[in-house]
Order: structure tokens, then C-alpha cells, then sequence
């Protein structure tokens, strides 16, 4: 701990930041936000493709857009094509301000891979370099950093290697999933390689995988040698987990508290709101089915949670959200009542 990236002062002397992981399809302005309201420290967009970008997409463009409050902020964005990378990178610098841009070496989904983009680089890092290289001398003013896993997969872990010439090229701060592309999303995060890349660079790595609670945080802090901690799915069910962790960092509680049922039920309305607000333009009769799927990991620890989770199949405006949560109450009184 404690490298420092003059250009990130989130990594300043005595600073730990957590970053909330970019996540297709999750990590939308509307859920950013929460997790901002919830400690989340430093923000990543989901990924968006180099070559939707310079197509002028007006979707690609929605899914890099932030607020102010989110800062500091960055704009991940994949190919597999040097110029078009370039040519991107510069166009989301000039039109979105943000505190970095970050190269996504991570994604193993089969559509990304086919491109070979994402972590397929990983097998082909001559290209990665050439594209490391042509971003930099793209956007010399605005600090780069990247996203990787540890190689293809265990015979070809790679990631030291490649986080050491990133470190060469100017990349200034390093995200580390500690899975290979063929674990997918399956099997335990090796946070011994992290620990092998946090020792090879000067510059601040940040581990990602399996953290979901202040134990794994503080065994990962202690142990890796990391500069901080990228936080993905543990949030999607559990957005308050920023907040407890900072809150046993700076040694302010002895246990990690549990979420209460009138938390949750503040924090699954509280999404609802910033959704359709993000999206009001779109949603002419303000119809909250379709964000239904983000709902349902809030609702794990809610008392009868598998029932709750069916009456949402029959909410379709906010007030029914509401009177759900209502009805819950009177039925949980005592949860509500720690």
C-alpha cells in the first residue's frame, strides 16, 4: 500500500480507495450514484466499444456519460484496433472531461473475445502494447490506467509481465482481476499473482475479485500489498458495502453491521428514483418492469425475500414499488423494529 500516481491524488499518503467495478449492464449513471451515496470512492462506466464511439452512437455515448458528483471519474473503453482506440480515447477526453480513461484488458464474454479485444488480448500482447502506446500519445494530458485479469488461463498467466511494460508505456494505476479469461467468472480470485504484480510495479494496483465483506477486504489490504480495492458483484446485492468497510477501516465500529429490512427497502426505492430519473425521456408512461432484474439482489435478506421477489413481477409504477414495501412492513413488523 500507499504507492502514489501524481495525477491520482484518490491515491495520496494514507489514502485506501475502493472503486466500484465497471459492470455491463449494471453500472449505469443511476447505480453509480448509489454506490457514491454509499462511500464508493472512484467510479468506472461500463465498457463501451472504441468503434461505437467514433460511429457517433448515440447508446455507446449514453453509457459514458456521469455527473459531476460521480467525480473522480473514469471512461473504460475496449477494441482491439490501435487508431480506432486512439481516435476514441481522444474524442471521450475532449467531449466527457474525465478524471481518467481506462483500457479494458478484462471482459471474457464470447462477443468481446471474437473481437479480439478484452482479455483476449491477453494472448496477443504485442497488439496490447501497440494499443497501450497509441492511446497514450493520443491523450498525453489525461492519465491512463487499464483493467486486466491474469492471463488466458493458468499456463499462460501473463499478468505480471504485462502490468511491468504498461508501467513502462505510462499507465498509471492498474486494476487486477485475479481470474483467468477461461475462470470466467467461476473458481476463487488468486490474489497471490495480484500480489506478484503489486510487487513488480511502482505504480498503484487494485484488486479486484471475491471482496464481499470487511473480512475479505482487510485480509486483501493486508496481505496483497494493493493500493486499493475494486468491488463488482458484492455490490449489485450489498451497495452498502462501500461504507462498512470504510467505516472498520477508520475503526469506528467492531462488527460489520447488518443491513436492516428498512435499509434495504430505502435503497431498492432509492435506485427505482435515480433509474427513471436517468431515463424519464425514454419512459413515457414511467413503467419500472424492465429494471426489475437490478431490484432482485437488493431483496436478498429481506425477510420472505423469494416472495418479494414475486410480487415485484407485479409492480409497474413506483407507488406499487411503495405499497409493496408497505405491505412487507406490516407483515415483518418486528425486523422493522431493530
Amino acid at each position: 500500500m500507499g504507492k502514489v500516481a501524481p495525477r491520482l491524488p484518490w491515491f495520496g499518503e494514507g489514502k485506501f480507495p475502493l472503486y466500484l467495478a465497471p459492470m455491463a449492464r449494471h453500472t449505469d449513471v443511476a447505480f453509480r450514484q448509489l454506490c457514491k451515496e454509499q462511500g464508493a470512492d472512484v467510479m468506472v462506466t461500463e465498457f463501451v466499444q472504441s468503434e461505437a464511439l467514433i460511429r457517433d452512437n448515440a447508446k455507446a455515448w449514453e453509457m459514458v456519460d456521469f455527473t459531476a458528483t460521480q467525480r473522480p471519474m473514469g471512461v473504460q473503453i475496449f477494441g482491439a484496433t490501435p487508431k480506432s482506440m486512439a481516435k476514441a480515447a481522444r474524442m471521450v477526453c475532449d467531449r466527457m472531461k474525465p478524471d481518467f480513461l481506462d483500457l479494458n484488458f478484462g471482459c471474457p464474454a464470447h462477443k468481446v473475445i471474437e473481437q479480439n479485444a478484452g482479455s483476449g488480448l491477453l494472448r496477443c500482447t504485442p497488439l496490447l502494447y501497440d494499443l497501450v502506446k497509441a492511446v497514450k500519445d493520443a491523450i498525453p494530458d489525461v492519465p491512463l490506467t487499464a483493467k486486466m485479469r491474469l492471463g488466458w488461463d493458468q499456463t499462460t498467466i501473463v499478468a505480471v509481465e504485462v502490468a511491468e511494460r504498461l508501467e513502462q508505456l505510462g499507465v498509471e494505476a492498474i486494476a487486477v482481476h485475479g481470474r483467468t479469461k477461461a475462470q470466467g467468472y467461476s473458481g476463487e480470485a488468486h490474489w497471490g499473482w495480484i500480489a506478484e504484480v503489486a510487487k513488480s510495479v511502482n505504480i498503484p494496483v487494485i484488486g479486484n475479485g471475491d471482496v464481499k465483506d470487511w473480512p475479505t477486504a482487510h485480509k486483501r489490504m493486508i496481505e496483497s500489498g494493493v493500493s486499493g480495492l475494486m468491488i463488482g458483484r458484492a455490490a449489485l446485492a450489498n451497495p452498502w458495502i462501500f461504507s462498512l468497510i470504510k467505516s472498520r477501516m477508520r475503526g469506528e465500529v467492531n462488527e460489520f453491521p447488518v443491513v436492516t429490512p428498512k435499509q434495504r427497502w430505502d435503497v431498492i426505492i432509492r435506485l427505482s428514483e435515480l433509474t427513471l430519473q436517468e431515463h424519464a425521456s425514454a419512459l413515457g408512461e414511467r413503467d419500472i418492469r424492465w429494471m426489475l432484474g437490478r431490484l432482485h439482489p437488493l431483496t436478498h435478506g429481506l425477510p420472505s425475500s423469494r416472495k418479494v421477489r414475486e410480487s415485484l413481477r407485479h409492480c409497474r409504477t413506483l407507488d406499487d414499488l411503495r405499497r409493496l414495501r408497505e405491505e412487507h412492513q406490516r407483515e415483518h413488523a418486528e425486523s422493522y423494529l431493530a
